[in-house]
């Protein structure tokens, strides 16, 4: 895989063979000696920050990126005397980078998984307090109408009944259902204009 020299912004293109070669790592006339520590070197200086924005781009994270690139390369130092064609090397690189952002993506989705729900926000003491009073203020407003007028408010709104089950359940007309809710409604109003 062509790739600059580190050090040489203008040279020409040359892969990973030439490279060692001119860096005298040859033993022979064609024979080549693939030292890890040069041929890595030679591949980070050229490639990090390529291999790092395709990280970033998978991970969506730099900070992210750069591990797993930092970790191709040393697995691929590690690795270096496995390495079948080390002219292959950056697109080993790019595989390897391309797999670990995989599983950095499918480790974040088993951690977000089964990460612990937080707890829903509990209403502070006054909000309680102040829910409490109205709701005591709805309630002694309640107990003030007459019979009539509570039952239809209690079947309609708390009981969620409509008026035909309501004049059912009261043995009324549904007539005498929507008046009697009226005037309770009114009625409750009042009392609770003159609490606040």
């Amino acid at each position: 895989m062509p790739f600059r020299k580190p050090d040489d912004e203008g040279a020409r293109p040359t892969d990973v063979t030439e490279t060692l070669v001119a860096m005298g790592t040859t033993t022979g006339a064609m024979s080549v000696v693939w030292d890890a520590d040069q041929a890595v070197t030679a591949l980070y200086s050229a490639n990090y920050r390529a291999l790092v924005r395709l990280a970033a781009m998978l991970v969506r994270d730099l900070g992210t990126a750069e591990e797993v690139v930092q970790d191709a390369f040393v697995a691929m130092h590690g690795g270096w005397r496995r390495l079948r064609d080390p002219d292959k090397a950056l697109s080993y690189l790019r595989q390897s980078v391309v797999n670990r952002s995989r599983s950095v993506l499918r480790h974040r989705a088993v951690v977000e998984k089964y990460a612990p729900k937080g707890l829903p926000d509990a209403p502070s003491a006054e909000a309680g307090a102040i829910g409490e009073l109205e709701r005591s203020a709805v309630v002694d407003a309640l107990h003030r109408l007459p019979a009539r007028q509570r039952e239809a408010l209690v079947l309609r709104y708390y009981a969620d009944l409509s008026e035909a089950e309501i004049a059912q359940s009261m043995g009324i007309s549904r007539g005498a259902v929507k008046s009697h809710t009226a005037r309770g409604m009114a009625a409750m109003r009042n009392v609770l204009e003159q609490f606040t």
